[in-house]
């Protein structure tokens, strides 16, 4: 089994542009996020983007107006990002999210882990300690916004097998393994080159968080929180720096 990193750097990441559907229509998708997450910027006002990925959001938040810092430890989705931002104020930076203030010359007003990235982080321990930067790093008023999937219920039989996308030369199918703490995600991708179907399969671990531990955790690190269900099956949590 791989690492996070290197699940995405070898395997979903030259395919994850086709999997979300193309540039525009997770752009489209991204903004609608922004949209409905009302995260409309005050001034000239600097978000940070944690695992940014080709830009799904960070593309939309600096069409609002945030100038944006985003970061992600995958650099061929970087590459996409630079190419698709055009003259936009996104600086990307291929980075640990965990190492993120390193990467910051000015403060920021909003952070952004949107997503599922949440959980690709080691334990709850490492959560624990993004919610400290996020927290050590935000003024009074700023604003941390959390997605993440809640994996705490298990699915069984056919549930665990997830058709993702399929097209005429690929299909991607997802298939769920369940452990105590943790969910392995066997990414399953059929790929058909001259004439021939080709199987690659790759495999990583990702947290099964607790929504209510999430949003504990959050009001521990000073934050008041409100959480609410988001698109596609993700829980939203909105939390701001007391």
């Amino acid at each position: 089994m791989v690492s996070v990193a290197e699940h995405y750097e070898q395997h979903l990441g030259p395919i994850y542009v086709w999997m979300a559907g193309g540039v525009e229509a997770a752009l489209k998708t991204g903004s609608d996020d922004i949209e409905a997450l009302d995260l409309a910027p005050v001034g000239d006002a600097v978000a940070v983007d944690l695992g940014a990925g080709f830009g799904m959001h960070a593309i939309p938040l600096a069409r609002r107006g945030y100038r944006v810092v985003a970061i992600d430890s995958c650099a061929e989705l970087l590459g996409t990002l630079e190419k698709e931002r055009g003259d936009l104020p996104v600086v990307a930076v291929e980075a640990d999210l965990l190492a993120f203030r390193r990467h910051l010359r000015e403060v920021p007003a909003l952070i952004v882990c949107l997503g599922d990235t949440l959980t690709h982080l080691d334990d709850e321990a490492s959560v624990r300690t993004l919610i400290a930067e996020a927290s050590a790093v935000l003024p009074p008023g700023g604003t941390l916004v959390l997605s993440f999937r809640d994996y705490t219920t298990a699915l069984a039989g056919e549930q665990r097998f997830i058709p993702v996308r399929s097209t005429d030369d690929r299909i991607l199918t997802c298939f769920l393994d369940y452990g105590e703490t943790r969910v392995t995600v066997n990414d399953i991708v059929h790929e058909r080159t001259g004439g021939q179907w080709r199987l690659r399969v790759s495999s990583y671990r990702k947290l099964r968080l607790a929504p209510d531990w999430v949003v504990g955790s959050l009001e521990t690190g000073g934050f008041s929180v409100r959480r609410r269900d988001g698109a596609r099956g993700m829980v939203w949590v909105v939390a701001r720096r007391a």
